[in-house]
């Protein structure tokens, strides 16, 4: 059988990951392309794959990149997100993208649909897994009233003053500090400012966690039918409060400021001093914890459904933990288009949220059992019904 060409654009801590996992596949051929050589011989020496260097802001080269890709997996930084889907669907490649840009990802679905490809977007923990676990919960209700999904990526080693390693880059961080949250309320779409509503929440075997708004909903908001909905990050107890104050100051603004003979925005000054202090190395140990709750009716009485997820960095492999569940959700879901493993998968064409596949049955114990073995469990309590 012929091997299946997967190319993965962006080499990052996510991209890289999921780049090796599908190396691991026998049946797959992967090539991964970043601007940085480093990055791809670390990765190039650790799974089998090729490697070219380019740069993937130019999306004039995506196509000739991406000419002999079975699959593609975006995992661009966000901020150039949208333009490289653009390209893989011209040049009629099906993808999968992790990459959390802030465009509206339907205003690719008919340029999808012309081509006759498949592009699922935010496949990745949250949005992705997140919305995927809501809408298998919102299914077995007759009536799903609200919904709280609650995700994190922390360092166990806590550092003051920011308590905080990040598994992305600090553009695409920040980016959620400043891109005002939409929540549902009463069925009505509402916007607050980001890092607003902070509340503090207890998690066994962690401790007390703080919970704030951000713009993760997404495609929730109109994929599923719940009157009240909202997405929060999670943070150990101050970090809110201290971005509120750099924010407040102008110090995530991306307005270009004077300084002396030259100019700079205060956002890319903010990103590169703060990925020093949050970088993650190689060895360190950090942990990813989700809690999506979804409350309604079953047969005439109220209930909850609580999934909990939490997962630390491989003590064997060292492969951090927000790199694992934000890629193996990406490298699943691309398995499965190309080998035909789900058929609500088969002959789907324009842009696909992943929570429109949680709802069905097959693709759902695909994934969870995909999971399982990759060691990330999902907990139920109480268990859900068949």
């Amino acid at each position: 059988m012929a091997r299946k060409r997967y190319t993965v654009l962006g080499g990052g801590l996510v991209g890289g990951f999921i780049a090796r996992q599908l190396a691991g596949y026998s049946d797959a051929a992967v090539t991964l392309v970043d601007i940085d050589k480093r990055a791809l011989n670390q990765n190039a020496a650790r799974a089998r794959m090729d490697v070219i260097q380019a740069d993937l802001a130019d999306p004039t080269r995506i196509s000739a990149l991406v000419g002999n890709a079975d699959i593609v997996i975006g995992a661009v930084p966000g901020y150039l997100g949208h333009q490289t889907l653009a390209s893989v669907i011209q040049a009629g490649k099906p993808c999968v993208d992790i990459s959390f840009f802030p465009e509206d990802a339907r205003s690719l679905d008919a340029n999808a649909r012309n081509h006759g490809v498949p592009a699922v977007v935010d496949c990745g923990v949250m949005p992705g897994l997140g919305g995927i676990i809501a809408a298998r919960i919102a299914a077995r209700l007759d009536h799903a009233a609200s919904l709280k999904i609650m995700v994190g990526g922390l360092p166990v080693e806590r550092n003051w003053p920011f308590e905080y390693r990040a598994p992305f880059s600090p553009a695409d961080v920040l980016e959620e500090y400043t891109r005002p949250a939409r929540l549902v309320i009463n069925g009505e779409v509402v916007t607050t400012p980001a890092l607003s509503d902070i509340e503090r929440i207890d998690f066994p075997g962690l401790g007390t966690l703080e919970a704030f708004n951000t713009d993760g909903l997404r495609s929730l908001i109109d994929t599923l039918s719940i009157p009240s909905m909202v997405e929060k990050t999670l943070r150990y107890p101050g970090h809110a409060e201290r971005m509120q104050l750099l924010r407040d100051m102008g110090f995530f603004s991306a307005e270009p400021i004077k300084t002396g003979s030259s100019q700079a925005s205060p956002l890319a000054i903010s990103a590169a001093l703060l990925f020093e202090n949050w970088r993650l190395e190689r060895g360190m140990r950090e942990f990813t914890v989700m809690r999506v709750e979804v409350s309604g009716q079953c047969s005439d009485k109220p209930v909850t459904y609580r999934c909990d997820l939490l997962d630390f960095t491989d003590p064997d492999t060292l492969e951090f933990s927000m790199a694992r569940t934000t890629g193996w959700p990406a490298v699943l879901t691309a398995r499965a288009l190309a080998n035909g493993d789900c058929a609500v998968l088969t002959g789907r064409t324009g842009v696909i949220f992943p929570e429109t596949l949680g709802s069905d049955g097959e693709f759902y114990d695909y994934l969870a059992t995909g999971l399982s073995a990759a060691g990330i469990t999902l907990n139920y309590t109480p268990e859900l019904p068949d």
